[in-house]
C-alpha cells in the first residue's frame, strides 16, 4: 500500500515545506484522493450496492467499508493506485507554485 507521509511530499518536491503546510498538504491529498477513489467505486456500483456502501460511511464505520470493498470490489486497490498516481502527477507539475506561495505567506 502507500503511506501519506513526509516521505511522500519529498518525492512530490514538497519537502521544503513548513510543517504545518506539510499536514495540511498531507490531509488535502488523503480527502482528494478519498474522493476520487469514492467516485471512481460509485461508478461501478448499482443503486443497492451504493447504498449499502453509504451506509458505512454514515457510521464512519471505515473497517466494515474497508471489508466489504474488498469482498464486492477486489479490485479497488487498483482504483487507489491509479488514481494516487494521477494526483501525484498533477501535485508534481504545481509544486514549485505550491512552495512559492508557502514562502509569500510566511514571508
Amino acid at each position: 500500500m502507500f503511506k501519506l507521509d513526509n516521505n511522500l511530499l519529498i518525492e512530490l518536491g514538497l519537502g521544503a515545506l513548513p510543517s504545518e503546510e506539510k499536514n495540511r498538504m498531507l490531509n488535502h491529498i488523503y480527502e482528494t484522493l478519498e474522493m476520487r477513489v469514492g467516485m471512481k467505486l460509485a461508478q461501478k456500483m448499482s443503486d443497492e450496492q451504493l447504498e449499502t456502501f453509504e451506509g458505512f460511511i454514515d457510521k464512519s464505520d471505515d473497517t466494515g467499508a474497508l471489508k466489504w470493498l474488498e469482498s464486492n470490489f477486489p479490485d479497488y486497490k487498483n482504483v487507489v493506485a491509479v488514481e494516487l498516481d494521477t494526483l501525484k502527477g498533477e501535485i508534481k507539475t504545481t509544486a514549485p507554485q505550491i512552495i512559492a506561495a508557502s514562502q509569500n505567506t510566511v514571508a
